[in-house]
């Protein structure tokens, strides 16, 4: 089941990955915008939403697609530059070129501006992590299949992650399937393998891995979790939801966003936690809200009746939902 939807959308993430990670490379500072919200958008959130929208919607046109980006800043007067960039790369690409021009390029982005529906829809990420994609680190492109407010495919593009033991390359892709356990394919070697989180159960030998980004979670409080914990390893900061295929290629056992205490309402995005938390859930973890509440996607555009983000190997789960209690009471 879902297997087309599977190939197609493994396309779509597969031909943004290489036309970023060649994005990253050429960037300037002067290929980026400022969003009303104060978040930056790329050149590279552009392209990668067009490709990968224009893809699904040939494929799958009944198909909704709800992603992070539209095209309105980039018709703004002033950025014609940046507009003028996308166009480069997308006139400059033969494997794009063929569904993809300079005439429905605003229209390509904007497929991405339906919203969730009840029965079946994708949410995208374009480039998740656009700040440690403008430092030249870790991003995200994120790809999910919702049904009936359950996550049923995730997809993960990595291009900057790299694993000792699967030497130098292009970066992975991993993916899941609901049911049929998760994988990643070795960009440079065309190796595909099954993946599994970590076996570690003693506390004292696991690693947070946690957002490089201080504004987006409590890092305090993650360091007293550490701490109670007796955790000794030096947690690893990186952007995006990499985070979350860390944790299920077994890299690290905890991955905790305690909200802001500045910003305590906020509200986590679909397309920042979609794709991850079923690739982490299939490879054998948890993902959960800091409460241990099963993530709901089934609430529009938010995580709106869930509180932060809690991914971890099994084992940890309830020790950490008891501290985090304890410790936010």
């Amino acid at each position: 089941m879902f297997e087309k939807e599977y190939e197609i959308g493994k396309k779509a993430v597969l031909e943004a990955m290489r036309i970023t990670a060649r994005i990253q490379k050429d960037l300037s500072v002067k290929d980026s915008l400022v969003k009303p919200d104060k978040s930056p958008v790329t050149i590279a959130d552009f392209t990668s939403q067009a490709i990968i929208c224009r893809i699904l919607h040939d494929h799958f046109p009944g198909i909704p697609i709800v992603a992070e980006e539209d095209s309105a800043a980039l018709k703004e007067s002033g950025h014609e530059r940046v507009l003028g960039r996308v166009l480069e790369y997308v006139a400059g690409d033969e494997a794009i070129g063929q569904s993809l021009s300079a005439d429905n390029l605003f229209e390509s982005i904007d497929l991405g501006g339906a919203e969730p529906n009840d029965r079946l829809f994708w949410t995208l990420d374009p480039i998740d992590g656009t700040k440690g994609f403008l430092r030249g680190e870790q991003f995200a492109i994120a790809l999910a299949l919702i049904e009936k407010g359950e996550v049923i495919l995730g997809m993960l593009g990595c291009p900057n992650l790299k694993l000792e033991e699967q030497g130098a390359g292009a970066g992975f892709l991993i993916t899941a399937v609901k049911g049929q356990g998760a994988k990643m394919l070795n960009i440079a070697t065309g190796k595909i393998e099954k993946i599994g989180i970590s076996n570690t159960v003693d506390p004292r030998e696991m690693r947070f891995v946690e957002s490089y980004e201080s504004s987006h979670s409590d890092q305090g409080t993650q360091l007293q979790i550490a701490r109670i914990l007796e955790m000794g390893r030096e947690p690893v900061q990186m952007d995006s939801q990499v985070k979350y295929g860390v944790v299920s290629i077994g890299e690290a056992e905890v991955y905790v966003r305690i909200p802001n205490p500045g910003t305590r309402d906020y509200k986590e995005k679909i397309w920042d936690h979609a794709a991850g938390s079923l690739i982490v859930e299939e490879a054998g973890g948890t993902a959960s809200d800091i409460f241990g509440h099963k993530l709901d996607f089934s609430a529009g555009k938010t995580l709106a009746r869930n509180t932060g983000i809690l991914v971890c190997v099994p084992n940890i789960q309830p020790r950490l939902v008891q501290i985090i209690g304890q410790l936010l009471a």
